[in-house]
């Protein structure tokens, strides 16, 4: 899958594409399927809210076979080698869930200031691409992006490891304040298999979801080959040290995954 001209333009422009049905709903079931059979296990690599509920699940790609397929999807992967014009390996990837009711806030910040500070990656030629495992409402905790913040470059920004149970650089309110009143805030919201493509030094947090409504989300992080990460400081299934381009899954694979799990 290649991004348009216009596509491009935009992404460039704003720092964002959203591409709505994107993955079918056999696909998108095969993935929910395997989040909650992730979520229901008790490893190092699933982390919790302070209150017991599930919030992230790195690495699961290495453990679940609908992970794996996502993780090497050539609609994820394409768009990222047409924009950075190399091949890309797999940083991070993951499964972020806001649970009903108690799913918590992600405090405003940017990916790349963490990647590199605690990771070691020298620039940002990385990118996450989130595809939607639940209906994103503007109720249920949607992710909020400033648009064209990612032109400030990478912020100064402070080691937060008390808001939530995932330590995070954050930026500070009058930051923010003023990034927003220069750029506003959009908040992409969209139907289960939708794909959010954004620029890593985007502005972006979002707000906790006490709606009975649960909103999952898969992050995979691509970086380029070229840029590697150097110093890595958070264990590797945060933090991937085999820098071998991603080979894409075959065309299909997850789909027919998808069709054998509803049969």
């Amino acid at each position: 899958m290649k991004l348009t001209p216009q596509q491009l333009k935009d992404f460039d422009e704003l720092g964002y594409i959203f591409l709505p049905d994107c993955f079918p709903k056999e696909e998108v079931e095969a993935l929910r399927q395997a989040s909650a059979e992730i979520f229901s296990q008790q490893r190092e690599e699933i982390w919790r809210e302070k209150s017991g509920a599930p919030r992230t699940a790195f690495a699961c790609h290495t453990y679940n076979d609908a992970c794996r397929l996502a993780a090497a999807d050539a609609r994820l992967i394409d768009p990222l080698e047409q924009l950075f014009g190399e091949q890309m390996y797999i940083h991070q990837f993951k499964i972020n869930a806001k649970a009903a009711f108690t799913g918590d806030v992600w405090q405003w910040h940017q990916d790349f200031p963490t990647w590199q500070k605690d990771d070691g990656m020298p620039e940002a030629r990385a990118m996450n691409i989130a595809v939607f495992l639940d209906d994103v409402m503007p109720i249920n905790g949607p992710l909020m992006l400033v648009p064209r913040s990612h032109k400030t470059g990478a912020l100064p920004s402070s080691h937060d490891t008390q808001t939530t149970a995932y330590p995070l650089w954050t930026l500070d309110n009058d930051t923010v304040s003023k990034l927003v009143e220069q750029n506003g805030i959009v908040a992409p919201t969209g139907k289960a298999g939708g794909v959010l493509m954004f620029h890593a030094n985007l502005v972006h947090g979002s707000a906790g979801n006490i709606t009975p409504y649960p909103r999952k989300i898969v992050y995979l992080t691509l970086s380029a080959v070229s840029n590697a990460i150097t110093k890595p400081t958070r264990p590797e299934f945060i933090a991937h040290r085999d820098f071998t381009p991603v080979e894409r899954a075959p065309a299909g694979a997850l789909a027919e995954l998808g069709q054998h799990a509803t049969a």
